[in-house]
């Protein structure tokens, strides 16, 4: 943010001690302003509405429905900066590099200076990526699930039956039980669920 202008911040973290402490660190900075503490993925969506940050500050781990999905459509309002741990799965990793540069992604460990410079970079609509989480996304294998099987396949994860997914998708229960067949053959797992967790491991959905 050029010219002097303020960043409105919103900030979301799981710990107490780490939430108030962060909020310290960005009050003192004169350009930015924190318009929202929040410390449930429930109140991403409600909070940014009300607060209109230009970036928001979230714990990867945040509880709550605070998933890539969100992220992706609050992005598209304004810049989202992840906190992560280094053991952040490769997938996850790679869900999260694929929407820089408007969703950023730093470390936990990193210094409160490198964090408030990260914030400024987002609102500059800069990529902000950690080094050693990126390299673990960029070598997760190419998907070869197509578009429609990960569609069924993230519609599965919500528990819907094969009848459920075909309703949704305007597609016949055959339909969907025959891709759901490729999509087992396509990730060399025995059942659904182990297709799920194989495919959210590596990204794909």
């Amino acid at each position: 943010m050029g010219g002097g202008a303020v960043i409105r911040v919103l900030l979301g973290h799981r710990g107490a001690l780490l939430r108030g402490a962060l909020a310290t660190v960005f009050a003192t900075e004169d350009d930015l302003e924190v318009v929202a503490v929040i410390d449930h993925g429930d109140d991403v969506l409600p909070a940014s509405v009300r607060g209109q940050p230009d970036v928001m500050v979230l714990d990867v781990h945040l509880p709550g429905a605070v998933g890539i999905d969100v992220l992706a459509r609050r992005s598209a309002a304004g810049g989202v900066l992840v906190l992560s741990d280094r053991d952040l799965s490769a997938g996850a990793s790679l869900r999260l590099v694929r929407q820089a540069p408007r969703v950023g992604l730093i470390a936990t460990d990193a210094s409160p200076g490198e964090l408030v410079g990260a914030i400024r970079q987002i609102a500059r609509g800069e990529p902000v990526l950690d080094p050693e989480l990126m390299l673990a996304a960029i070598r997760v294998r190419d998907n070869p699930l197509t578009d429609r099987e990960c569609e069924v396949l993230k519609l599965v994860t919500t528990g819907a039956t094969a009848q459920e997914v075909a309703r949704k998708l305007c597609l016949s229960a055959g339909t969907v039980r025959n891709y759901l067949s490729r999509i087992l053959t396509k990730t060399h797992a025995r059942t659904r669920i182990e297709a799920i967790r194989k495919a959210e491991q590596a990204g794909w959905i």
